[in-house]
């Protein structure tokens, strides 16, 4: 990954994007309802609430990115093109979430109409928060986190899953969708990198941003056992 990122200042803010991503990682692991999906225990109501969770998020991502790339001025129009472009694959991946939600046995009245947990609110609200800000450079930190979600662990959740359960149809779409297309995503971060992290209060912004988000995503799947 380092040799994709070329400037020194790019190389500082990728190092400590990965330390960041390692802390989130282990957090992450110790969340009930992953240990139990990663431990083999996860019931069918587990997986069902899981995807209940993540709808909300999934669905208002494009929001957030979309308004990110408004925020952009034209001293920044490669990184807008590069986010609109991001937000249109994306704004639809809700509905691949809908879909397994139906195969593990949910209702698709009951996801249409299931509000965001404690964590999502969280979540959503800081991100519109920063995406409205002025050429908000700091959301690559966010980027970094939610794509590297899909990138590390999507895969591997989804074998999980359906080594526990046999689902009639597949089940994990969404998930397997995101292993497999997030490496790409992650490769135009990498480019990014380079482009905004000029400055050390450029790299500042982006780190925080990045253990915020990681913080509020922790906090969305811990909510997943309390949201009714």
């Amino acid at each position: 990954m380092e040799q994709v990122v070329l400037t020194p200042l790019g190389q500082n803010c990728l190092q400590a994007l990965l330390k960041v991503w390692l802390d989130f990682d282990l957090a992450v692991s110790k969340v009930a309802i992953v240990k139990r999906l990663e431990q083999g225990r996860l019931s069918l109501e587990d997986y069902q609430k899981l995807l209940l969770n993540l709808r909300q998020q999934v669905i208002e991502g494009s929001r957030w990115i979309s308004r990110s790339a408004s925020s952009f001025d034209r001293d920044y129009s490669d990184i807008r093109s590069t986010v609109i472009h991001h937000a249109e694959e994306e704004h639809r991946d809700y509905q691949l979430l809908e879909a397994d939600y139906v195969a593990a046995g949910g209702e698709q009245s009951v996801i249409e109409s299931t509000q965001k947990n404690i964590g999502s609110e969280a979540l959503h609200g800081f991100l519109m928060y920063r995406a409205s800000q002025p050429n908000p450079v700091d959301l690559i930190g966010a980027m970094w986190i939610i794509e590297g979600l899909g990138n590390k662990m999507a895969t591997k959740w989804s074998r999980y899953i359906n080594e526990q359960f046999s689902f009639e149809n597949n089940a994990t779409s969404f998930m397997d969708y995101h292993g497999e297309n997030d490496e790409n995503h992650l490769q135009e971060l990498y480019n990014l990198i380079d482009r905004v992290a000029t400055s050390q209060k450029n790299i500042d912004d982006i780190i925080r941003t990045a253990k915020v988000v990681a913080k509020l995503y922790q906090l969305q799947l811990e909510e997943v056992d309390n949201h009714e």
